[in-house]
């Protein structure tokens, strides 16, 4: 096993935010920080900063910190960020829309090459370079290209049974907009993206502030 499969998922998910912010001080000038300055900026302790990085070999020193430009980049080596992906979006509507224009994907080199969906409306159309296609040539099109990741923004109806029909056809990394947990072999890496959730978190917590305001009027 892999030493990088023993990290938790919970440090993982850490790395984007720490590689963001990194990036914000790349952009101001910033040649170095530390895991105080970087913990005022990210919410994270300064402890639990330091502790994340050594799991993939520390990379600060001593009394000077972090190089902010080769932190960022050996984060994005650990993320794979230093690859370039191809995407195909399957499900055309407003969410699959939104994401096929979504610029940090294009920042971050990931390109999306395709889009399918069954609404003849929308085939033929193309959103930044990337053509809406029929889904009845999604299979056609895996099999003569090779694509990274497929993004799922399909009805929950059809959800599974296109997550089934992509997998087939060899892809192994799914991002999913579809309001169903998929289910999937366990070489195959799904997250699954539910925009309700984190929105009844808000709630919960907007609910649970107002009360706490009340008690104290």
């Amino acid at each position: 096993m892999d030493k990088h499969d023993r990290i938790s998922p919970a440090v993982i998910r850490r790395l984007p935010k720490y590689y963001r912010y990194l990036g914000e001080l790349n952009k101001m000038g910033v040649n170095k920080t530390s895991s105080r300055e970087l913990s005022e900026m990210t919410g994270f302790s300064a402890s639990q900063i330091r502790q994340d990085l050594n799991n993939f070999g520390g990379f600060g020193q001593q009394g000077f910190g972090y190089d902010v430009e080769n932190l960022r980049n050996e984060i994005a080596k650990i993320l794979g960020l230093d690859k370039k992906y191809k995407i195909i979006i399957v499900g055309a509507g407003n969410i699959g829309q939104a994401i096929a224009n979504y610029t940090g994907f294009y920042e971050a080199d990931y390109e999306v090459v395709a889009l399918f969906d069954k609404n003849p409306k929308l085939i033929g159309l193309s959103i930044r370079n990337a053509m809406i296609m029929d889904s009845d040539d999604l299979e056609g099109f895996l099999g003569r290209e090779k694509i990274d990741i497929a993004v799922i923004c399909t009805p929950k109806s059809v959800s599974q049974q296109v997550a089934d029909q992509v997998v087939r056809c060899g892809i192994k990394a799914i991002w999913n907009f579809a309001p169903k947990d998929l289910k999937m072999p366990d070489d195959v890496h799904v997250e699954n993206v539910h925009l309700n959730e984190s929105l009844f978190s808000l709630t919960y917590y907007y609910n649970r502030m107002n009360k706490d305001k009340k008690k104290d009027e």
